[in-house]
Protein backbone atom coordinates (compact mmCIF):
# COMPACT_ATOMS: atom_id res chain seq x y z
CA UNK A 1 0.00 0.00 0.00
CA UNK A 2 1.36 3.41 -0.95
CA UNK A 3 1.50 6.19 1.61
CA UNK A 4 2.05 9.91 1.26
CA UNK A 5 4.15 9.91 4.42
CA UNK A 6 7.21 8.29 2.86
CA UNK A 7 9.41 9.86 0.27
CA UNK A 8 12.76 9.34 -1.33
CA UNK A 9 14.53 12.66 -1.58
CA UNK A 10 17.13 12.91 -4.31
CA UNK A 11 18.42 16.31 -5.36
CA UNK A 12 15.54 17.80 -7.34
CA UNK A 13 12.83 15.16 -7.30
CA UNK A 14 10.53 13.37 -4.87
CA UNK A 15 9.30 9.85 -5.58
CA UNK A 16 6.67 7.85 -3.63
CA UNK A 17 7.79 4.41 -2.49
CA UNK A 18 6.02 1.46 -0.94
CA UNK A 19 6.01 1.96 2.80
CA UNK A 20 6.11 -1.74 3.55
CA UNK A 21 9.03 -2.37 1.22
CA UNK A 22 11.44 0.51 1.75
CA UNK A 23 12.70 2.09 4.96
CA UNK A 24 12.90 5.81 4.19
CA UNK A 25 12.75 9.15 5.96
CA UNK A 26 9.37 10.05 7.46
CA UNK A 27 7.81 13.25 6.21
CA UNK A 28 7.71 14.62 9.78
CA UNK A 29 11.50 14.91 9.65
CA UNK A 30 11.26 17.38 6.77
CA UNK A 31 10.02 20.93 6.40
CA UNK A 32 8.30 22.14 3.27
CA UNK A 33 10.32 24.77 1.41
CA UNK A 34 9.42 27.30 -1.22
CA UNK A 35 8.78 25.88 -4.65
CA UNK A 36 11.27 28.45 -5.93
CA UNK A 37 14.10 26.63 -4.18
CA UNK A 38 16.63 25.32 -6.68
CA UNK A 39 17.42 22.25 -4.63
CA UNK A 40 13.95 20.87 -4.14
CA UNK A 41 10.76 21.22 -2.16
CA UNK A 42 11.76 19.55 1.10
CA UNK A 43 14.47 20.34 3.64
CA UNK A 44 15.48 18.10 6.51
CA UNK A 45 14.83 19.67 9.91
CA UNK A 46 16.04 17.04 12.38
CA UNK A 47 18.02 13.83 12.59
CA UNK A 48 16.09 10.91 11.13
CA UNK A 49 16.29 7.28 12.16
CA UNK A 50 15.65 6.33 8.57
CA UNK A 51 17.98 4.85 6.00
CA UNK A 52 21.28 6.73 6.08
CA UNK A 53 22.00 5.82 2.48
CA UNK A 54 19.13 7.82 1.03
CA UNK A 55 20.38 10.95 -0.71
CA UNK A 56 18.73 14.14 0.51
CA UNK A 57 18.66 17.65 -0.84
CA UNK A 58 21.36 18.52 1.70
CA UNK A 59 23.75 15.73 0.68
CA UNK A 60 24.23 15.55 -3.05
CA UNK A 61 25.33 11.91 -3.23
CA UNK A 62 25.87 8.76 -1.21
CA UNK A 63 29.52 8.67 -0.16
CA UNK A 64 31.12 5.35 -1.10
CA UNK A 65 34.44 3.64 -0.45
CA UNK A 66 35.98 0.56 -2.06
CA UNK A 67 38.46 -1.70 -0.29
CA UNK A 68 40.59 -3.64 -2.76
CA UNK A 69 39.99 -1.63 -5.92
CA UNK A 70 43.02 -2.97 -7.79
CA UNK A 71 41.36 -6.28 -8.73
CA UNK A 72 38.89 -7.04 -11.49
CA UNK A 73 35.83 -6.70 -9.27
CA UNK A 74 37.08 -3.36 -7.97
CA UNK A 75 37.58 -2.03 -11.49
CA UNK A 76 34.14 -3.27 -12.51
CA UNK A 77 32.60 -1.54 -9.50
CA UNK A 78 34.21 1.75 -10.47
CA UNK A 79 33.08 1.36 -14.08
CA UNK A 80 29.48 0.96 -12.91
CA UNK A 81 29.55 3.54 -10.11
CA UNK A 82 31.03 6.16 -12.45
CA UNK A 83 27.61 6.15 -14.15
CA UNK A 84 25.57 6.24 -10.94
CA UNK A 85 23.71 9.55 -10.55
CA UNK A 86 23.39 9.31 -6.75
CA UNK A 87 26.87 8.11 -5.77
CA UNK A 88 30.25 9.72 -5.13
CA UNK A 89 33.22 7.34 -4.85
CA UNK A 90 35.22 9.07 -2.15
CA UNK A 91 38.04 6.63 -1.43
CA UNK A 92 39.59 3.56 -3.06
CA UNK A 93 42.23 1.32 -1.53
CA UNK A 94 44.79 -1.27 -2.56
CA UNK A 95 47.82 -2.89 -0.98
CA UNK A 96 50.60 -3.33 -3.54
CA UNK A 97 49.28 -0.45 -5.67
CA UNK A 98 48.78 2.03 -2.79
CA UNK A 99 50.04 5.49 -3.73
CA UNK A 100 49.54 4.95 -7.46
CA UNK A 101 46.98 6.73 -9.58
CA UNK A 102 44.08 4.52 -10.62
CA UNK A 103 44.91 5.16 -14.26
CA UNK A 104 48.27 3.47 -13.70
CA UNK A 105 46.56 0.36 -12.35
CA UNK A 106 43.79 0.23 -14.96
CA UNK A 107 44.46 2.14 -18.17
CA UNK A 108 40.78 2.54 -19.00
CA UNK A 109 40.52 5.03 -16.14
CA UNK A 110 43.23 7.39 -17.42
CA UNK A 111 40.76 9.75 -19.08
CA UNK A 112 38.39 11.90 -17.07
CA UNK A 113 34.82 10.85 -16.57
CA UNK A 114 32.48 13.74 -17.14
CA UNK A 115 29.71 12.42 -14.88
CA UNK A 116 31.14 11.00 -11.67
CA UNK A 117 34.73 11.57 -10.61
CA UNK A 118 37.00 8.81 -9.29
CA UNK A 119 39.65 9.37 -6.60
CA UNK A 120 42.99 9.98 -8.26
CA UNK A 121 45.13 7.99 -5.83
CA UNK A 122 44.79 4.60 -4.16
CA UNK A 123 45.16 4.50 -0.35
CA UNK A 124 46.22 1.47 1.63
CA UNK A 125 43.48 -0.11 3.74
CA UNK A 126 45.19 0.52 7.08
CA UNK A 127 45.49 4.25 6.39
CA UNK A 128 41.76 4.46 5.72
CA UNK A 129 40.84 2.57 8.88
CA UNK A 130 43.12 4.85 10.93
CA UNK A 131 41.56 7.98 9.44
CA UNK A 132 38.33 8.09 11.44
CA UNK A 133 37.14 11.34 9.90
CA UNK A 134 37.42 10.00 6.35
CA UNK A 135 36.06 6.59 7.29
CA UNK A 136 33.03 8.03 9.08
CA UNK A 137 32.21 10.25 6.12
CA UNK A 138 31.33 7.11 4.15
CA UNK A 139 27.82 5.70 3.98
CA UNK A 140 28.51 2.54 1.98
CA UNK A 141 31.69 0.47 1.87
CA UNK A 142 32.34 -2.19 -0.76
CA UNK A 143 34.89 -4.81 0.24
CA UNK A 144 36.66 -6.53 -2.67
CA UNK A 145 39.47 -8.10 -0.67
CA UNK A 146 40.55 -11.77 -0.92
CA UNK A 147 38.75 -14.47 1.03
CA UNK A 148 40.00 -14.66 4.59
CA UNK A 149 41.12 -11.03 4.80
CA UNK A 150 37.80 -9.21 4.56
CA UNK A 151 36.51 -10.25 7.99
CA UNK A 152 39.39 -8.67 9.93
CA UNK A 153 38.99 -5.30 8.22
CA UNK A 154 35.20 -5.29 8.24
CA UNK A 155 35.23 -5.88 11.99
CA UNK A 156 36.96 -2.48 12.34
CA UNK A 157 34.36 -0.55 10.33
CA UNK A 158 31.89 1.60 12.35
CA UNK A 159 28.40 0.14 12.56
CA UNK A 160 26.79 3.18 10.92
CA UNK A 161 28.42 2.30 7.59
CA UNK A 162 26.58 -0.18 5.36
CA UNK A 163 28.93 -2.88 4.06
CA UNK A 164 28.72 -5.00 0.93
CA UNK A 165 31.36 -7.73 1.00
CA UNK A 166 32.27 -9.37 -2.31
CA UNK A 167 34.46 -12.03 -0.71
CA UNK A 168 33.18 -15.37 0.59
CA UNK A 169 33.83 -14.48 4.23
CA UNK A 170 30.19 -13.91 5.20
CA UNK A 171 28.27 -16.02 2.68
CA UNK A 172 28.18 -19.26 4.67
CA UNK A 173 25.93 -19.24 7.71
CA UNK A 174 27.90 -21.81 9.70
CA UNK A 175 31.46 -20.85 10.76
CA UNK A 176 32.41 -24.53 10.85
CA UNK A 177 31.40 -24.90 7.21
CA UNK A 178 33.53 -21.87 6.33
CA UNK A 179 36.52 -23.37 8.13
CA UNK A 180 36.06 -26.73 6.39
CA UNK A 181 35.93 -25.31 2.86
CA UNK A 182 38.23 -22.30 3.17
CA UNK A 183 40.77 -23.82 5.57
CA UNK A 184 40.66 -20.89 8.00
CA UNK A 185 38.89 -20.20 11.26
CA UNK A 186 36.28 -17.46 10.97
CA UNK A 187 37.43 -14.51 13.06
CA UNK A 188 34.26 -12.40 12.99
CA UNK A 189 31.59 -14.86 14.09
CA UNK A 190 29.36 -12.18 15.66
CA UNK A 191 29.30 -10.24 12.39
CA UNK A 192 28.60 -13.45 10.52
CA UNK A 193 25.36 -13.82 12.49
CA UNK A 194 24.01 -10.51 11.18
CA UNK A 195 25.16 -10.88 7.57
CA UNK A 196 22.40 -11.11 4.96
CA UNK A 197 22.98 -13.13 1.80
CA UNK A 198 22.69 -10.70 -1.09
CA UNK A 199 20.88 -12.61 -3.81
CA UNK A 200 18.37 -9.83 -4.39
CA UNK A 201 15.76 -11.82 -6.31
CA UNK A 202 15.52 -14.26 -3.40
CA UNK A 203 16.29 -12.19 -0.28
CA UNK A 204 15.09 -8.71 -1.25
CA UNK A 205 13.10 -8.07 1.96
CA UNK A 206 15.97 -9.01 4.27
CA UNK A 207 18.56 -7.02 2.34
CA UNK A 208 16.74 -3.70 2.63
CA UNK A 209 17.58 -3.17 6.29
CA UNK A 210 20.88 -5.06 6.43
CA UNK A 211 24.07 -3.65 7.90
CA UNK A 212 26.29 -6.26 6.24
CA UNK A 213 25.45 -7.85 2.89
CA UNK A 214 27.34 -10.94 1.73
CA UNK A 215 27.46 -10.57 -2.04
CA UNK A 216 26.93 -14.01 -3.65
CA UNK A 217 29.58 -15.87 -5.61
CA UNK A 218 29.39 -16.08 -9.40
CA UNK A 219 28.65 -19.79 -9.83
CA UNK A 220 26.10 -19.83 -6.96
CA UNK A 221 24.27 -16.84 -8.47
CA UNK A 222 23.72 -18.56 -11.82
CA UNK A 223 22.79 -21.88 -10.20
CA UNK A 224 20.36 -20.53 -7.60
CA UNK A 225 18.48 -18.25 -9.97
CA UNK A 226 17.71 -21.30 -12.11
CA UNK A 227 16.98 -23.79 -9.35
CA UNK A 228 15.52 -21.99 -6.31
CA UNK A 229 12.03 -21.37 -7.78
CA UNK A 230 11.75 -24.99 -8.93
CA UNK A 231 12.77 -26.36 -5.55
CA UNK A 232 10.42 -24.03 -3.69
CA UNK A 233 7.51 -25.34 -5.75
CA UNK A 234 8.68 -28.98 -5.51
CA UNK A 235 8.89 -29.33 -9.29
CA UNK A 236 12.25 -31.12 -9.36
CA UNK A 237 14.01 -33.81 -7.36
CA UNK A 238 16.38 -32.09 -4.92
CA UNK A 239 18.48 -35.25 -4.71
CA UNK A 240 19.34 -35.40 -8.40
CA UNK A 241 21.01 -32.15 -9.52
CA UNK A 242 24.06 -32.02 -11.79
CA UNK A 243 25.62 -28.60 -12.51
CA UNK A 244 28.14 -28.39 -15.36
CA UNK A 245 29.61 -24.86 -15.14
CA UNK A 246 32.00 -22.98 -17.42
CA UNK A 247 33.67 -19.66 -16.63
CA UNK A 248 35.98 -17.10 -18.17
CA UNK A 249 39.46 -16.60 -16.72
CA UNK A 250 38.65 -13.33 -14.90
CA UNK A 251 36.83 -15.46 -12.33
CA UNK A 252 40.26 -16.52 -11.03
CA UNK A 253 41.13 -12.92 -10.16
CA UNK A 254 43.97 -10.65 -11.24
CA UNK A 255 46.75 -12.09 -9.10
CA UNK A 256 49.50 -13.94 -10.96
CA UNK A 257 48.81 -17.69 -11.08
CA UNK A 258 50.36 -20.32 -13.32
CA UNK A 259 46.95 -21.79 -14.12
CA UNK A 260 45.79 -18.41 -15.45
CA UNK A 261 48.73 -17.75 -17.77
CA UNK A 262 47.94 -17.33 -21.47
CA UNK A 263 49.63 -20.54 -22.61
CA UNK A 264 47.95 -22.53 -19.83
CA UNK A 265 44.46 -21.37 -20.81
CA UNK A 266 44.50 -20.48 -24.51
CA UNK A 267 43.13 -23.06 -26.99
CA UNK A 268 42.03 -25.40 -24.27
CA UNK A 269 39.38 -26.17 -21.66
CA UNK A 270 39.79 -27.97 -18.38
CA UNK A 271 37.85 -28.85 -15.27
CA UNK A 272 39.13 -27.72 -11.89
CA UNK A 273 38.09 -28.00 -8.25
CA UNK A 274 36.41 -31.31 -9.11
CA UNK A 275 34.25 -32.29 -6.15
CA UNK A 276 35.95 -29.68 -3.98
CA UNK A 277 35.19 -26.22 -5.35
CA UNK A 278 34.51 -23.68 -2.60
CA UNK A 279 31.22 -22.57 -4.15
CA UNK A 280 29.65 -25.98 -3.52
CA UNK A 281 28.54 -25.30 0.08
CA UNK A 282 27.18 -21.89 -0.93
CA UNK A 283 25.07 -23.45 -3.68
CA UNK A 284 23.85 -26.22 -1.38
CA UNK A 285 23.02 -23.74 1.38
CA UNK A 286 20.78 -21.70 -0.93
CA UNK A 287 19.07 -24.74 -2.40
CA UNK A 288 18.49 -26.23 1.06
CA UNK A 289 16.75 -23.02 2.14
CA UNK A 290 14.51 -23.28 -0.91
CA UNK A 291 13.33 -26.84 -0.36
CA UNK A 292 13.54 -27.08 3.44
CA UNK A 293 16.07 -29.90 3.75
CA UNK A 294 19.75 -30.57 3.05
CA UNK A 295 20.83 -30.84 -0.58
CA UNK A 296 23.92 -32.38 -2.15
CA UNK A 297 24.71 -31.38 -5.73
CA UNK A 298 27.13 -32.64 -8.34
CA UNK A 299 29.00 -29.46 -9.30
CA UNK A 300 31.96 -29.31 -11.68
CA UNK A 301 33.43 -26.00 -12.95
CA UNK A 302 35.49 -25.62 -16.11
CA UNK A 303 37.84 -22.85 -17.24
CA UNK A 304 37.19 -21.46 -20.72
CA UNK A 305 39.69 -19.33 -22.71
CA UNK A 306 37.65 -16.13 -22.61
CA UNK A 307 37.84 -13.08 -20.34
CA UNK A 308 34.40 -13.12 -18.75
CA UNK A 309 31.12 -14.97 -18.64
CA UNK A 310 29.54 -18.03 -17.03
CA UNK A 311 27.31 -20.64 -18.63
CA UNK A 312 25.82 -23.38 -16.49
CA UNK A 313 24.13 -26.46 -17.93
CA UNK A 314 22.03 -27.97 -15.16
CA UNK A 315 20.58 -31.49 -15.41
CA UNK A 316 17.66 -32.36 -13.13
CA UNK A 317 14.92 -34.95 -12.67
CA UNK A 318 11.30 -33.78 -12.63
CA UNK A 319 9.08 -34.59 -9.68
CA UNK A 320 6.39 -37.17 -10.27
CA UNK A 321 3.61 -35.89 -12.50
CA UNK A 322 5.43 -32.65 -13.41
CA UNK A 323 6.06 -31.62 -17.02
CA UNK A 324 8.32 -29.07 -18.65
CA UNK A 325 5.39 -26.69 -19.18
CA UNK A 326 4.96 -26.35 -15.42
CA UNK A 327 8.68 -25.67 -15.01
CA UNK A 328 8.56 -23.00 -17.65
CA UNK A 329 5.49 -21.36 -16.12
CA UNK A 330 7.13 -21.36 -12.68
CA UNK A 331 10.20 -19.52 -14.00
CA UNK A 332 8.06 -17.09 -15.99
CA UNK A 333 5.89 -16.26 -12.99
CA UNK A 334 8.85 -15.95 -10.61
CA UNK A 335 10.80 -13.51 -12.74
CA UNK A 336 8.00 -11.70 -14.58
CA UNK A 337 8.65 -8.46 -12.69
CA UNK A 338 12.40 -8.77 -12.22
CA UNK A 339 14.72 -6.34 -13.98
CA UNK A 340 17.67 -8.67 -14.40
CA UNK A 341 16.44 -12.26 -14.76
CA UNK A 342 14.77 -13.33 -17.98
CA UNK A 343 13.42 -16.60 -19.34
CA UNK A 344 14.15 -16.70 -23.06
CA UNK A 345 11.69 -17.85 -25.70
CA UNK A 346 11.42 -21.58 -26.22
CA UNK A 347 14.30 -23.07 -28.18
CA UNK A 348 16.82 -20.25 -27.55
CA UNK A 349 19.94 -21.31 -25.66
CA UNK A 350 21.41 -18.60 -23.38
CA UNK A 351 24.91 -17.51 -24.40
CA UNK A 352 27.55 -15.57 -22.50
CA UNK A 353 27.84 -13.01 -25.30
CA UNK A 354 24.17 -12.09 -24.68
CA UNK A 355 25.05 -10.84 -21.17
CA UNK A 356 28.63 -9.57 -21.51
CA UNK A 357 29.09 -6.43 -19.43
CA UNK A 358 25.52 -6.54 -18.06
CA UNK A 359 23.80 -7.41 -14.81
CA UNK A 360 21.41 -9.81 -16.52
CA UNK A 361 20.87 -13.52 -16.03
CA UNK A 362 19.34 -15.40 -18.94
CA UNK A 363 17.56 -18.70 -18.37
CA UNK A 364 15.93 -21.39 -20.43
CA UNK A 365 14.75 -24.96 -20.09
CA UNK A 366 14.80 -27.87 -22.53
CA UNK A 367 13.34 -31.38 -22.45
CA UNK A 368 16.02 -34.06 -22.12
CA UNK A 369 15.88 -37.22 -24.27
CA UNK A 370 15.92 -39.20 -21.02
CA UNK A 371 12.43 -39.61 -19.61
CA UNK A 372 11.40 -37.25 -16.78
CA UNK A 373 14.55 -35.14 -17.08
CA UNK A 374 15.11 -31.54 -18.19
CA UNK A 375 18.14 -29.38 -18.91
CA UNK A 376 18.32 -25.84 -17.54
CA UNK A 377 20.70 -23.17 -18.85
CA UNK A 378 21.82 -20.10 -16.94
CA UNK A 379 24.14 -17.41 -18.35
CA UNK A 380 25.64 -14.42 -16.52
CA UNK A 381 28.65 -12.14 -16.68
CA UNK A 382 30.78 -13.34 -13.77
CA UNK A 383 32.12 -9.84 -13.08
CA UNK A 384 28.75 -8.07 -13.19
CA UNK A 385 25.75 -10.16 -12.07
CA UNK A 386 28.27 -12.58 -10.56
CA UNK A 387 30.07 -9.86 -8.58
CA UNK A 388 30.18 -6.07 -8.95
CA UNK A 389 26.86 -5.48 -10.71
CA UNK A 390 25.05 -7.52 -8.10
CA UNK A 391 26.90 -5.52 -5.42
CA UNK A 392 25.59 -2.27 -6.91
CA UNK A 393 22.11 -3.80 -7.14
CA UNK A 394 22.38 -4.54 -3.42
CA UNK A 395 23.54 -0.98 -2.73
CA UNK A 396 20.61 0.41 -4.69
CA UNK A 397 18.25 -1.68 -2.60
CA UNK A 398 19.91 -0.63 0.67
CA UNK A 399 19.75 3.03 -0.25
CA UNK A 400 16.25 3.15 -1.66
CA UNK A 401 17.30 3.73 -5.27
CA UNK A 402 15.61 1.87 -8.13
CA UNK A 403 17.48 -1.44 -8.44
CA UNK A 404 18.34 -0.88 -12.07
CA UNK A 405 20.13 2.45 -11.46
CA UNK A 406 23.50 2.45 -13.30
CA UNK A 407 22.87 -1.15 -14.40
CA UNK A 408 20.89 -0.74 -17.62
CA UNK A 409 23.68 -1.50 -20.09
CA UNK A 410 23.00 -3.58 -23.18
CA UNK A 411 25.47 -6.42 -23.73
CA UNK A 412 28.69 -5.47 -25.52
CA UNK A 413 28.84 -7.46 -28.76
CA UNK A 414 30.76 -8.10 -30.91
Amino acid sequence: MYTKDLFFISLCHTLPYKAKETKLFHVSDWKYCSAKSRVGRWRRTKRSSGNKCVSSVTSAAVQVGILGASGYTGAELLRILAKHPHVQVKVITAERSAGKSYGEVFGQFQYKNSHNSIPETLMDVSSLLENSKLLNSLQVLFCCLPHGTSQAYIAQVPSNIRIIDLSADFRLQEPNTYQKWYGKEHKAVELQKEAVYGLVEVHRASIRNAHLVANPGCYPTAAQLALVPLLKHRLIDANDIVIDAKSGVSGAGRALKETSLFCEVHEGIHAYGVGSHRHIPEIEQGLAEACGHSVVVNFTPHLIPMSRGILESIYVRLSSGVGIAEVRKCLQDTYANEHFVSLLREGIVPQTRFVKGTNHCLLNVFQDRISNRIILFSAIDNLVKGASGQAVQNMNLLCGFPEETALQDVALFP
